[in-house]
């Protein structure tokens, strides 16, 4: 059946407007002409994180920063009667966050003053971007475990039996390079069976869980380790449905994200928010198939240190990839790998003093526990 087809059987007199608007994408404030707000789509009550009760007669003053310059375009909108727009406005607020939006503001002539305000963030086609690419980092590992696992154990064990067959007949000085080879190899090894973990169709034993007790566990193990000199905050909705997925690989996901927190926070007032929430409107394919999965439960993992590195932020998720004097560069790598296991995707926003990476993960739907 055509669109047009479709849209010739539905009555005109049905179509609820509200329910249009609320299918959009971009945030939708309709404001009078003495700037308070008469309606507001769901993409504006996730965009300020608040619902439209609590909007709607709220001063649109209330919501941005006195010096934010779509007031100049609200009224530039009044005075010329004409719809105006503008391009890469930034939105810096603690509702909002840090986020760079296109503004278009359009008069309403039945309401004397009245304007439509609609705020489209540029960044949503870079995030949803940017978690494919994580996804993407994470097949390209699994393909190098598969890889690793097969081109390289097997010859390195014929290495060193080779070694330890000539150790038998070699003199003490030679038998330090044996021993060297036969180290070696066992250390590639061990580094090759870290990167199983990476295996493609892993056996998951999936079960609802419930998402705050891992965080609490991850919490307290943070607090007794490597976060015992960091602040964390907890900002949880306590009304989130569980995730259909395994405790013990969630825990792991966010002890991960919560060490690197923890390093990047500043050894004096060094402070990691953790947050939850329920979203509306994002769904992902499933692969191979034509189903769309929802990931409505987000989780935040904000610290308040110096940011990530420009140049290293198209690769975070590949394998090796570190800023750590020390480290292994896999633990990015695991997130992604196990999130994209779970049918959902991981992203993050950056700028001094404020990175945020949030996990999306789906909840315990119908048919899950069959």
């Amino acid at each position: 059946m055509s669109v047009k087809t479709a849209l010739r059987r539905v009555p005109r007199d049905t179509v609820d407007p509200s329910l249009v608007l609320g299918a959009l994408a971009a945030a939708v404030l309709v404001i009078d002409g003495d700037d308070r707000i008469l309606y507001a789509n769901a993409a504006a009550e996730q965009l300020f994180q608040s619902g439209q009760a609590y909007l709607c007669n709220q001063s649109v003053q209330a919501l941005l920063p006195p010096d934010c310059p779509i007031f100049s375009l609200i009224e530039q909108a009044r005075h010329e009667s004409q719809v105006v727009s503008e391009y890469g406005i930034i939105l810096d607020t603690p509702r909002t966050g840090h986020r760079t939006v296109t503004v278009q503001v359009s008069p309403i002539a039945e309401i004397p003053g009245g304007v439509a305000l609609s705020l489209h963030e540029q960044s949503i086609a870079l995030k949803i971007g940017g978690s494919l690419a994580s996804r993407n980092a994470a097949r390209s590992v699994t393909a190098m475990a598969a890889m690793l696992a097969h081109e390289v154990k097997n010859p390195l064990s014929g290495i060193r039996g080779a070694a330890q067959l000539l150790e038998l007949g070699a003199s003490e000085e030679d038998r330090q390079l044996t021993r060297l080879i036969v180290d070696e190899a066992d250390r590639i090894v061990a580094l090759v069976d870290r990167m199983e973990v990476f295996s493609e169709n892993p056996q998951v034993d999936r079960v609802p869980v419930n998402i705050h007790q891992v965080l609490e566990h991850v919490r307290r193990i943070s607090e007794n380790g490597f976060a015992r000199n960091v602040r964390i905050i907890e900002n949880y909705d306590p009304s989130l449905p569980p995730v259909w997925g395994s405790r013990d690989q969630l825990i792991q996901v966010f002890l991960n994200l919560l060490k690197n927190a923890a390093e990047a926070a500043p050894a004096d007032g060094g402070e990691i928010v953790v947050t939850t929430a329920y979203q509306h409107g994002v769904r992902l394919a499933v692969p191979g198939s034509e189903a769309r999965r929802h990931l409505p439960l987000v989780v935040s993992i904000q610290d308040n240190g110096d940011g990530i590195p420009d140049d290293l932020r198209q690769h975070l998720f590949d394998a090796f990839v570190t800023t750590k004097p020390a480290g292994k560069g896999l633990g990015l790598a695991l997130v992604a790998k196990i999130v994209g296991d779970h049918g959902g995707i991981v992203e993050f926003d950056s700028i001094p003093r404020r990175t945020v990476f949030r996990v999306m993960l789906p909840m315990v739907e119908e048919g899950d526990r069959a």
